[in-house]
């Protein structure tokens, strides 16, 4: 099944864990909305709410047709005996995780199987064979490996059987560009970015006077703090012109960018409810120039 170009990121739906007052009538509203647009691809994962995010998927799931709706999902996250959590990749592992990620989702095949992160033991032929198992047994139908390095991904991939690379990518954070885009390129693989709005900072929605309290996330993260926010917004800013001359906004004008870098054909903004889902809409609604596309390029070369 083809794929639309915008996915949605889904790390708030049932993610207890990572984020406070989640509603999950809001969240089940967000997916009817999703599951009634354009976009056809969603991207949870088990530790979204430690498998709730794939258990509310398959709750709205029962009221659509499985075969207009392209589901990814990963694993990788567990627990040693101390309780402390530490990444798996052990074929054993994985094969359990697809097959509860199958229950939880009340679903038969999923469309799209990540391992989520990279353990320091598993070698990673080995645990993508374990997926190529899967695959052929036709519990999952394509494999995907996320936050992987170069060298793990080139391992992972030694006999050809990685479909999708998915790795934190934006006009703030281009580290990719210096060698994972190229591989992902040559070799047919799909790099799909996360982070694509950097946690918001890239939606045109700050200015430069905005601090953030202590209890605030984003306090800590380097690029709201100090010279680098403010070099960051700055330049957010001066995206205006552009998005002007498409009749769109500045998050829209970042989003359709990704889609001139090679490799990169689907993107997976996330959105608190459905107002926002709809509005990412707008991203593919039109095609950046060449000129313009260079122009956000050099705008944000300190970046890569």
């Amino acid at each position: 099944m083809k794929c639309f170009r915008l996915a949605l990121g889904l790390m708030r739906l049932g993610g207890h864990n990572l984020y406070p007052n989640i509603d999950e009538e809001e969240n089940r509203n967000l997916l009817r909305a999703i599951f009634e647009s354009e976009i056809n691809f969603i991207d949870p994962a088990y530790v979204y709410g430690n498998g709730r995010s794939e258990e509310l998927i398959g709750e709205v799931l029962q009221e659509y047709k499985r075969e207009d709706v392209v589901i990814a999902t990963k694993a990788a996250h567990s627990q040693n005996e101390a309780g402390e959590v530490i990444m798996d990749n052990s074929p054993g592992f994985l094969r359990k995780s697809v097959d509860e990620a199958l229950e939880r989702l009340q679903t038969d095949y999923i469309d799209l199987f990540y391992i989520h992160f990279p353990d320091e033991a598993t070698p990673k032929d080995e645990a993508v064979a374990a997926l190529a198992e899967m695959k052929q047994a036709g519990k999952i139908r394509a494999i995907g490996v996320s936050n992987f390095s170069l060298e793990q991904l080139q391992i992972a991939n030694k006999n050809g059987d990685v479909d999708v690379y998915q790795g934190e990518f934006n006009l703030v954070e281009r580290g990719a560009e210096a060698d994972l885009l190229a591989y992902t390129a040559e070799h047919n693989i799909t790099f799909i970015p996360y982070f694509p709005l950097a946690s918001g900072l890239l939606t045109g929605k700050y200015t430069e006077e905005v601090t953030f309290p202590e209890d605030d996330l984003r306090s800590g993260q380097a690029n709201f703090k100090g010279e680098r926010y403010q070099t960051i917004v700055s330049k957010v800013q001066q995206l205006k012109p552009i998005a002007d001359k498409y009749e769109v906004d500045i998050v829209h004008i970042v989003l359709n960018w990704y889609f001139s870098r090679p490799s990169m054909d689907v993107i997976i903004p996330g959105a608190k409810h459905v107002d926002q889902m709809r509005s990412n809409l707008k991203a593919v609604s039109f095609e950046l120039s060449e000129n313009d596309i260079q122009a956000i390029d050099e705008l944000f070369a300190d970046f890569k």
